[in-house]
């Protein structure tokens, strides 16, 4: 048996890992599917202060309180880099890190500095689409029924975790294993932005044809590179 803790990304919550956690579960596997500070049913205690760090400092927290040892952490979308945050904490207990179609930020860079698509809604708060904008363009390749579903549930993201440069003084010098999944279908992070977390930590590389939601369109997919070392 081996322990998974599953990292959204923005305008998400753990709920958005249903899909690859019943699967892992299924499998005989634990799973940790956390739902980050001021996000979605966390959404009230959205506030100033919330970073990629904080993030980051919550999961390393849950690693520890839970005595969580041999972990894999999977990390999709700013999840990748609270992943990163959570590892350089806590790499005693971790395993393998998952980059899932994932932002691989350099200490000192920023999500802005990658994905430069503005936000529908924009508050000193939060960022994040309308239903509208999260129905025609986020899900825009998913079923009916799926983009839908997806679409009612999300939320804004935290404010700086999108416009604070990330700290991460040694996670990219520490010695990882890792698997780093590209997603061909989806326009950010792009290709070459993943690829350079590929060639920094080396591993297994994988492409699915599909958007950036593959725990939503190709969930069997998914968890099989999840699962391979």
């Amino acid at each position: 048996m081996t322990t998974f803790v599953l990292i959204h990304g923005a305008y998400q919550g753990g709920w958005i890992w249903q899909r690859v956690a019943a699967r892992l579960r299924a499998a005989g596997h634990a799973v940790y599917a956390p739902t980050l500070d001021g996000c979605a049913e966390r959404r009230g205690s959205l506030r100033p202060g919330i970073t990629t760090e904080t993030h980051g400092d919550e999961i390393a927290q849950l690693l520890h309180f839970e005595d969580l040892r041999d972990v894999v952490l999977v990390g999709t979308s700013s999840g990748g880099m609270v992943m990163a945050a959570a590892a350089e904490r806590a790499p005693e207990r971790v395993a393998r890190v998952v980059f899932a179609d994932a932002l691989a930020l350099f200490d000192g860079e920023k999500i802005r500095d990658f994905v430069k698509q503005p936000a529908a809604i924009n508050t000193d708060l939060g960022l994040g689409p309308s239903v509208e904008d999260a129905t025609n363009r986020l899900f825009a390749g998913l079923d009916e029924t799926t983009k839908q579903w997806a679409a009612a549930r999300m939320t804004l993201h935290p404010h700086a975790v999108f416009h604070q440069p990330v700290k991460l003084q040694r996670f990219w010098d520490m010695p990882w294993k890792a698997s780093v999944l590209y997603c061909s279908g989806a326009p950010n992070p792009g290709e070459a932005h993943i690829r350079r977390a590929h060639e920094r930590l080396g591993g297994r590389w994988h492409v699915i044809p599909t958007g950036h939601y593959p725990m939503l369109s190709t969930p069997d997919e998914l968890t099989a590179f999840i699962l391979a070392e």
